[in-house]
């Protein structure tokens, strides 16, 4: 652990995810120096590991996700996973893999990483973006179809069309006794334990232990029984304290799961499979990325958002060395595949923290390669708007229709004023459409799109969209044209608020400052008047019940 800490602040330093720190750290103190030549107490913890981090996985799952992005996560995740997996395990055998290598290269290939891309839009303020739910919708349906593979896997041995039936029966009725007991059992009980800190962790522990043990019992991976009782707890009210109580013991046993795969490392047959290296790094990085696009263009999306998205996919999972560990200790692969697989996922995984911190410029310079994307919308190419043909002048444009942009739309409806709003959610827009309110698809960074808004005749341009370079870019080009129009922008930093009033920006919203200003008038206007408050509270809870039923959530904290 000692140097496993000394690289993860060395990560930390040159901002490197931890996670290639970690495998590092196990490649030093095993195969180069030597130091730990005994590794079954490590290999121990180490699927103990693996345990927490699914337990912790399934706690955190939120169905919502994948409604919030519709067909896109679900459907399109399938697609994306079926496509990969397939066009991997082909090249594999072409490039001489065993047939059950090529099982587990494709399963390497097939999935991206979670705990990288939420570290990622954690770092960059975007997890409540349409390009960050896409990639959260995407990852959960993975996830998914990663703990299913991970079942299917331990029947290959001894394959046949009644074991596996057996063995799907058996998973089946825990499944139900797990969802028995969340719904009968736990509440009650955890309700209970809740009083007490020191006890919600033991009984946490416990169910933890309990369902490894009973999937364990039925020739179920340990890891499996461990997700499914995260899932079992996830919907209990008490989740959030439970995954902040076994997060650290997570993160420790994680460490150690990491730094044992590098300690697992096998340097020399690795210098035979340079070769299948590069080519299924150019896959991860290249083909798979293609692959995301085209999933997300045909369900509607444009192509910024798309390409975001793909880009932060470019990755292998922890989920496929999970997997590949799994393999390994069912004897279905050798030690060189787990190496070749730890480091493409060091390779990938790091590639990735640069293709994301870099995607804008990127973008940029890809943008005009990347139009043909843009028809593969489910209108069939032709333009996601409506627009009257009658337009006064002095209008005004409200960019992004997200939970600001809908109180900030419907108080202009109300002034009668002349809107047009834009927004790159295809599913917002056509919301919109069927209103009869005026609205263009689109994103706020994207040049053409801008130039289609008469800036020239707007009143008052209002952007909800908290992306500093989108927002310089709005500033800039409404103030070639038009320096009498009012531009309200949104910000989430301090820093990004004051260079926008710089650039020429005539308020910057700051989501979090306003809601403590707005609740600061809310006292003053209360003291002394308790039948004020009353009416505030019912009119707040219906208007929290009406954008419910809309699909707005408030953003979570990671």
């Amino acid at each position: 652990m000692v140097v496993a800490a000394v690289f993860a602040l060395l990560a930390r330093v040159i901002r490197q995810p931890l996670i290639p720190a970690y495998i590092f750290a196990g490649l030093v103190i095993g195969p180069v120096l030597g130091l730990i030549t005994s590794t079954h107490v490590i290999t121990t913890l180490s699927e103990i590991g693996i345990a927490f981090l699914l337990f912790v996985a399934g706690l955190e799952i939120d169905i919502n996700r994948l409604r919030n992005v519709g067909f896109v996560s679900t459907l399109g995740g399938t697609i994306q996973v079926l496509t990969i997996f397939t066009l991997a395990f082909i090249l594999a055998l072409m490039l001489g893999f065993l047939s059950i290598e090529a099982i587990y290269v494709g399963l390497i290939i097939a999935f991206s990483s979670t705990m990288v891309v939420v570290k990622l839009l954690s770092d960059k303020r975007e997890l409540d973006t349409l390009h960050g739910r896409i990639m959260l919708g995407i990852l959960l349906m993975q996830d998914i179809i990663a703990i299913l593979a991970l079942s299917m896997l331990t029947t290959v041995n001894g394959f046949s069309g009644t074991l596996l039936g057996l063995s799907l029966l058996k998973g089946a009725s825990l499944f139900v006794v797990a969802w028995l007991t969340s719904r009968y059992v736990f509440p009650q009980v955890f309700k209970f334990a809740a009083k007490s800190r020191e006890l919600l962790f033991l009984l946490s522990i416990a169910v933890v232990f309990a369902f490894a043990a009973l999937f364990n019992a039925i020739n179920f991976s340990i890891a499996i029984g461990a997700f499914v009782a995260g899932v079992t707890l996830g919907n209990l009210t008490y989740n959030i304290e439970i995954i902040s109580i076994v997060r650290s013991l997570r993160d420790f046993f994680a460490t150690i799961f990491f730094v044992s795969l590098g300690m697992e490392l096998l340097l020399d047959p690795l210098r035979s499979m340079i070769a299948p290296l590069i080519i299924f790094v150019l896959i991860v990085v290249l083909v798979k990325p293609l692959v995301t696009m085209f999933v997300c263009a045909f369900f509607g999306y444009k192509r910024r958002p798309s390409f975001i998205a793909s880009t932060s996919l470019a990755q292998v999972s922890e989920f496929s060395l999970i997997i590949v560990a799994q393999g390994l200790t069912l004897g279905h692969i050798g030690r060189n595949m787990l190496s070749f697989a730890v480091l493409l996922a060091i390779i990938t995984i790091t590639l990735t923290s640069y293709l994301s911190t870099y995607e804008d410029f990127l973008f940029k310079k890809l943008s005009r390669y990347l139009k043909p994307f843009d028809r593969f919308s489910e209108e069939g190419g032709e333009a996601l708007e409506y627009i009257p043909k009658k337009r006064r002048k002095q209008h005004f444009i409200l960019l992004g229709h997200n939970r600001i942009g809908y109180s900030i739309s419907r108080t202009l409806r109300k002034m009668k004023k002349e809107l047009l709003i834009v927004d790159y959610n295809p599913e917002v827009i056509k919301r919109l459409i069927r209103e009869k309110i005026p609205c263009i698809y689109g994103d706020v960074g994207d040049i053409e799109i801008l130039e289609r808004l008469n800036l020239k005749y707007a009143y008052m341009i209002v952007s909800t969209v908290p992306d500093k370079a989108d927002s310089l870019l709005l500033i800039k080009k409404t103030r070639l044209v038009n320096k009498r129009a009012i531009i309200i922008v949104t910000a989430s930093q301090l820093e990004d608020a004051l260079k926008l009033y710089d650039t020429g920006a005539d308020y910057v919203i700051m989501p979090h400052f306003l809601g403590g200003e707005h609740v600061s008038v809310m006292i003053e206007d209360f003291t002394g008047n308790v039948n004020k408050m009353i009416e505030t509270k019912v009119k707040h809870i219906e208007e929290l019940r009406h954008r419910q039923n809309l699909g707005h959530e408030h953003p979570k904290h990671h």
